[in-house]
Formats: C-alpha cells, sequence, structure tokens
C-alpha cells in the first residue's frame, strides 16, 4: 500500500499570516489522522515562514500515524530532527530563501555530505529519505551514501501530465525501478494533486510514501479537509 502523507505547512502559512494560534496547527495535525492520513510531514525553514521549530517538538507526542520532517540539513536542523526523532526524515536541497522545493540533490558532487548526514540519523534509528530527481547518477551514488529511500521529485511530471502524461511518467518510471532494484525505497511528492497522482500509482505501485501540502489543503477550503483526505486516499488504491 502507498502511504498518504499529509504536509501540514500550508495550515502554519495561514497562521502566520495574521498571528495568534488560527487555524490550530496541532489540531490540524491531529484531524489529518483522524481524517485517515496514513502519516504528517512538515517542512521547517530557518525563516519560520510557516512551520517553526517549536510547532515540530509539539507536534511529535501527539503523531501516532508516521512524522516525516523535512528539510535542508543545516546544523540546527540536524539537532532538531536527532532530539524529535520522527520515524523519517527526508533530506531536501532547499536554498534558504527558496519560496518552495525546486530540485533535488547532486548526490555526486554532495556524497561525502549525504553520506555523513545520513550516517548521524541512521545511528539515531531514524530513516531517511534523500530529494532526488528522475537522472540514474543521482540514484546510484544516493545508495552510496546509505539512505533508506529516496523521493523522487515530481514537479517535471506534475507540469507535463496534462500535455503527454505517458511521456511525462517515462523517467519516473525508470528512476523507481533503478531505485528499486538497488534496494532503495521509493518515495514520491511535490505538486501531486487529484488529477495526477492516481496516474503516478498505477505506474510505480510500488511506492512506499506520497507527501502531498498545497495541492491538499487548498483542496480542503472547498472540499473539507475530511472528505478531501479520503479523496487523495482512494487515488493510491485503484
Amino acid at each position: 500500500m502507498t502511504k498518504l502523507s499529509v504536509n501540514i505547512n500550508k495550515i502554519a502559512t495561514l497562521r502566520n499570516a495574521r498571528g495568534g494560534n488560527i487555524p490550530n496547527v496541532l489540531n490540524a495535525a491531529i484531524n489529518c489522522q483522524l481524517f485517515g492520513a496514513d502519516g504528517i510531514t512538515v517542512h521547517p525553514r530557518p525563516d519560520e515562514r510557516h512551520i517553526r521549530y517549536k510547532d515540530v517538538l509539539e507536534i511529535r507526542p501527539i503523531i501516532k500515524t508516521e512524522f516525516n520532517i523535512e528539510g535542508n540539513p543545516s546544523d540546527s536542523f540536524i539537532d532538531l530532527v536527532i532530539s524529535v526523532k520522527p520515524d523519517q526524515v527526508t533530506l531536501v536541497p532547499d536554498r534558504h530563501d527558496a519560496i518552495t522545493s525546486n530540485a533535488g540533490w547532486d548526490t555526486l558532487k554532495n556524497r561525502t555530505f549525504l553520506t555523513d548526514v545520513v550516517s548521524t540519523f541512521k545511528k539515531e534509528g531514524i530513516r531517511t529519505s534523500l530529494f532526488i530527481d528522475t537522472e540514474p547518477v543521482n540514484i546510484e551514488n544516493a545508495v552510496i551514501t546509505g539512505t533508506d529511500r529516496v523521493e523522487l521529485y515530481t514537479e517535471p511530471y506534475a507540469s507535463s501530465f496534462m500535455k503527454n502524461a505517458a511521456e511525462a511518467i517515462r523517467p519516473f518510471i525508470r528512476a523507481a525501478e533503478i531505485a528499486r532494484d538497488a534496494g532503495l525505497g521509493v518515495n514520491a511528492g511535490h505538486d501531486l494533486n487529484l488529477d495526477n497522482l492516481n496516474y503516478l500509482y498505477r505506474n510505480i505501485p510500488w511506492l512506499k510514501e506520497v507527501s502531498i501540502g498545497h495541492a491538499l489543503i487548498s483542496d480542503a477550503i472547498y472540499l473539507g479537509l475530511e472528505n478531501t483526505i479520503q479523496m487523495y486516499k482512494r487515488q493510491l488504491t485503484s
């Protein structure tokens, strides 16, 4: 079964726009798992413009499903993850001023650095995943780092899906096959939505997890959070 991890960053973005504690991020995390999410994802950034480090510390004790923390492995991020001990940490090469994640790791160039970071987390019993593109060289060097999984950066798939779905999915199928055959678990995320998710799932049914935030939270404005989570879950069952 492919798990659905709901990224709740956008809930925190809305809260921070006004100050105070509405909407309540902790309640959102509780409700997402109550409504059927298989996991909760957060992506704290240094400027804390959405999820704050304090949120991460407060969310951990209330999560009964999987907890995934994404981010660039700065010293402060590494310290946070070790203190929280999530089920999974996803390492993303974000610039500090990036609006959103827009590239995967160059695992050849950063192989030594990533190997050290992965080793640090694995010693703490935390599953690791590297955010990467579909280039085989990046998958091959991800294996060398010792990571447990890779998360395929699916924005190129999503942006081309409506033009030619078969062409858009092709490099992702190949990348997922290479990763699987090398013994890596395969996750996916970025710009996945109700239009393109099922096609991805049907073509790569061995996906371990998809992490979805922006589209899902946006859909929830119109459709309701409980209904939306169930709609996304149905995309991963047929």
